[in-house]
């Protein structure tokens, strides 16, 4: 098995260079030393910007491409024996590795690796995690999986033994990680075009925290169903975090300001220190993340204040309740939400945001998750006073015919909820421009491109 050693810079050639992750790792292996090419479908302002580095970059994959100069080949999840470059590599025998395998070879060469993972909040909590590194003059490499405004895109390449990155389990991914530290978040039913059910997806995560030694530590959610067959026997040192179950690390005393924003009193160990950490973002489960944070954050003795202050100056990530303008005097605020946990926390936190009516255009992500998760989806959209539904955003599905957004309406007519159904984004523009008033709340929501519908409103 080829292992990247950063200190031992060779040849790398990444098929499909220009994704948000596979861009920002052919940056970092760029930077220390490693002469780095690849290749992409199109051009873009990511390729762009490799390109400025000296990064060779070539658009449509082609046999020729691949020269037996290269000393290992990076390739997407997307990419598939039948592509030319993959089958070039193959005849030419180069060592190759999937995305993330590549990523855990990276992790390999920092002394304190640490993997957020979790069915939701994987970004927001980095990015925290990452805002309180930076604030204590820690240097780390960072990968994010959205952009952060602290580090001016999605990379960071530190020059210390720090290195923290999100790990996701779809496809079960973050199990080619090598994490000496890790967090789990929350455990959900989510993903499950892969998984078979929770249970699956639980035994998924347990395989991630068996990746920790026994001199790492792991920081993880009690409010997490089942959490000891997660835990139990772990050779690791375990911190606990939560809002209602008696954690090492807990929050008391909630309180939103006018803006939605939470603060909370910090318990340690059943001891209350008096001290209130302020967030910058709303929402009761960006409390819950931040506990998480603080929790890992102290593990490193990082002196409390300095992670008061990072949270504190942390705002949020791209798509994450991300407000964008307005227009007509109201406010339009896009989120990612995708599954009805997320739906569900980010409409409850939107309720104590500013707004006269709250109005939610939602675009369901994948056909397997709508019809998984129906009637869920159904009663978190319903938290929301008017609810517009667009079609289903395919991603990487076909459509299997016996699902559609339709299904969701009427799932919720069901529950006593009026909701519409508009197909065509500029219909869906005019129907807001028609019937918003001046203080209403506009969320467009999703993991499609359910985003340009409030922007192009923004634009009017």
């Amino acid at each position: 098995m080829y292992q990247i050693d950063l200190k031992q810079p060779k040849t790398a050639y990444f098929i499909g260079i220009g994704g948000i992750s596979m861009s920002g790792f052919a940056e970092l292996l760029h930077d220390n030393e490693f002469t780095v090419r690849g290749s992409d479908a199109t051009q873009s302002k990511i390729t762009d910007h490799l390109s400025s580095l000296g990064i060779q970059v070539v658009y449509g994959q082609q046999y020729e491409n691949i020269t037996s100069d290269i000393d290992f080949v990076v390739y997407t999840a997307a990419i598939h024996p039948d592509n030319p470059e993959f089958k070039a590599a193959q005849d030419l025998g180069l060592p190759m590795m999937e995305r993330a395998e590549m990523v855990g070879q990276v992790m390999k060469n920092y002394k304190n690796a640490i993997g957020i993972s979790g069915t939701h909040g994987k970004t927001t909590t980095t990015s925290m995690l990452s805002h309180i590194f930076l604030h204590a003059d820690l240097d780390p490499t960072i990968s994010v999986g959205g952009i952060l405004e602290a580090i001016h895109g999605n990379i960071r390449i530190g020059h210390s033994e720090n290195f923290i990155t999100e790990a996701c389990e779809y496809t079960n991914s973050f199990l080619k990680f090598h994490p000496t530290a890790g967090v789990i978040l929350n455990v959900d039913a989510d993903h499950l075009d892969f998984f078979h059910d929770l249970d699956d997806i639980r035994a998924s995560f347990r395989r991630f925290a068996e990746l920790i030694p026994a001199d790492g530590v792991l920081v993880v959610n009690t409010d997490i169903d089942k959490l000891d067959t997660i835990i139990h026997d772990l050779p690791c040192r375990i911190i606990t975090f939560g809002l209602d179950n008696g954690a090492d690390y807990q929050a008391v005393d909630l309180h939103f300001d006018e803006q939605g924003c939470g603060s909370f009193e910090l318990v340690r160990s059943g001891e209350n220190t008096g001290i209130r950490i302020q967030l910058a973002v709303i929402g009761k489960h960006n409390i819950a993340n931040a506990l998480s944070a603080v929790a890992l954050a102290e593990y490193y003795q990082i002196p409390l204040e300095q992670i008061r202050s990072g949270l504190l100056a942390f705002c949020g990530t791209e798509r994450r309740f991300e407000e964008k303008g307005s227009f007509q005097g109201v406010t339009v605020i896009d989120d990612y939400a995708h599954h009805p946990t997320e739906i569900r926390a980010t409409l409850t936190a939107a309720s104590k945001y500013p707004h006269n009516h709250l109005w939610c255009v939602f675009q369901p992500h994948t056909y397997s998750r709508t019809k998984a998760l129906l009637h869920e989806f159904a009663e978190a959209l319903s938290l929301a006073e008017h609810v517009i539904l667009t079609d289903i955003y395919a991603a990487r599905e076909a459509d299997p015919g016996d699902i559609s957004s339709r299904t969701l309406q009427e799932e919720m007519k069901q529950l006593g909820k009026e909701v519409s159904y508009l197909s065509d984004f500029e219909e869906i523009q005019k129907y807001l421009l028609k019937n918003c008033v001046d203080g209403d709340l506009l969320i467009t929501m999703g993991a499609g491109n359910v985003v340009e519908i409030g922007e192009n409103l923004i634009q009017k």
